[in-house]
């Protein structure tokens, strides 16, 4: 089947998460280079990347900790200046190309505001976890972008940079995957046998509209 709809997650895919690692440190009272070491080192060891939180803080409850950032005046942000340079190029050209795009990524209601304000022009459609009610890798959230998204699923190419999250959820609901190399997941997990599974691995946005319309063309 070609593909007729691009669906991209949001952290490392589109968004340069650096600088909220950072914050959180900050919050956290942790110096950045050791958190960060202590993220990648909880990944690497095939855990839930909550883990790093509690060895820092024993019981900390993520969820919590963002209402009470929020109450501080320091939510959970991004902007233009966090949006890895590949990303409005490559929407424009998939878009000139005909392609239905939709953003969705387990993402909090704030963060989906922060979305729609960047994107609105950009985008068919943005959906988040705290919309739907349903975070990845459950099932239920690749049921509601089948649901959403004007195409059959083997028509729908998610992009994504976890196997665990994307990849391998995606491929269960019936779609096709790119895997995008960067960030701790992209580069962590790049040579889990797994990632073979993915119907493109690409190191840029960039190199989308060629690899899809030479799929659409061997397909049609």
């Amino acid at each position: 089947m070609t593909i007729k709809a691009v669906v991209f997650d949001v952290g490392e895919c589109l968004v340069d998460e650096t600088r909220e690692y950072g914050t959180w440190a900050d919050w956290l009272g942790v110096p950045r280079h050791t958190f960060v070491s202590a993220f990648g080192a909880t990944i690497a060891r095939g855990l839930d990347y909550r883990e790093t939180f509690q060895i820092f803080q024993p019981g900390f409850d993520l969820y919590e900790e963002r209402e009470k950032r929020a109450a501080a005046g320091k939510p959970e942000h991004f902007g233009e200046e966090d949006l890895y340079a590949d990303v409005r190029p490559a929407f424009a050209a998939l878009r000139a190309d005909g392609l239905h795009l939709t953003i969705a990524g387990n993402q909090t209601v704030r963060a989906g505001r922060i979305l729609r304000e960047l994107f609105t022009a950009d985008v068919d459609l943005i959906g988040t976890s705290d919309d739907w009610g349903a975070s990845k890798p459950d099932p239920a959230f690749f049921e509601k972008v089948a649901e959403v998204v004007p195409a059959e699923p083997g028509e729908i190419l998610y992009v994504g940079d976890r196997l665990d999250n994307d990849v391998l959820p995606a491929l269960a609901a019936g779609m096709k995957t790119a895997l995008i190399r960067r960030g701790p997941w992209g580069w962590i997990q790049q040579h889990d046998p797994a990632a073979e599974r993915s119907t493109f691995r690409i190191d840029s946005l960039a190199e989308l509209p060629e690899l899809i319309a030479k799929l659409n063309a061997a397909e049609s």
